[in-house]
């Protein structure tokens, strides 16, 4: 009786490190990353370890006061007249205060500072001498800090485009950055961040 001595074809597999290698690349390719993003701050250099700390001193019309507790609540205003606030209020409250429109004798002392100009000449502001400080708890929650920190850097964002669109004509990001270190010059970012207090429970 005749038997059937057909080979079984055998799969070539030797093609199939290549492919593996080919969706390897793809994958790495077509996958989007999620980027960490912060604040960007330009921290002042480390001061020499023998150097002596002093206290610096603000008068308390020239402090706001921003709080954050654990739940996120935020309590904001000059010392003494903090209030419960909600975050879509903070950005206006933080710009009346670094501006003080009205010259309140409640609000941030103005110093006239003669700020240098690219083709030489002197520009003179009336810097406001105010501080926002800003207070957080140790249970208190990143988001909440970020988005305060965002407000509160918004805040002086639209200050730098108002002066800016005032005397150059232009918004704060649009100008060549000679103008916008004037401009930062005139409207500084004082943002401290006091050490998270503990509060008892």
């Amino acid at each position: 009786m005749a038997t059937d001595k057909r080979k079984i074809q055998e799969i070539n597999a030797g093609s199939m490190a290549d492919i593996a290698f080919l969706l390897l690349i793809f994958f790495l390719v077509a996958t989007t990353m999620n980027t960490d993003t912060g604040l960007v701050r330009m921290l002042p250099p480390m001061p020499p370890e023998d150097q002596p700390q002093d206290e610096v001193k603000v008068k308390e019309r020239n402090l706001f006061l921003v709080f954050i507790n654990g739940r996120g609540d935020i309590m904001a205003g000059t010392s003494g007249k903090q209030e419960a606030i909600d975050l879509r209020q903070l950005k206006d409250r933080t710009k009346e205060f670094i501006l003080n429109p009205m010259d309140d004798e409640n609000l941030p002392e103005k110093a006239d500072k003669d700020i240098e100009l690219p083709d030489g000449d002197k520009w003179v502001y009336p810097v406001s001498e105010g501080v926002v400080s800003l207070q957080t708890t140790r249970d208190t929650g990143y988001q909440s800090y970020i988005m305060v920190q965002n407000e509160l850097t918004r805040a002086f964002n639209e200050v730098r485009d108002e002066v800016a669109q005032r005397k150059f004509g232009a918004k704060f990001a649009d100008l060549p950055e000679e103008l916008r270190n004037a401009v930062s010059k005139a409207v500084p970012l004082k943002i401290s961040e006091a050490e998270p207090r503990n509060i008892k429970k």
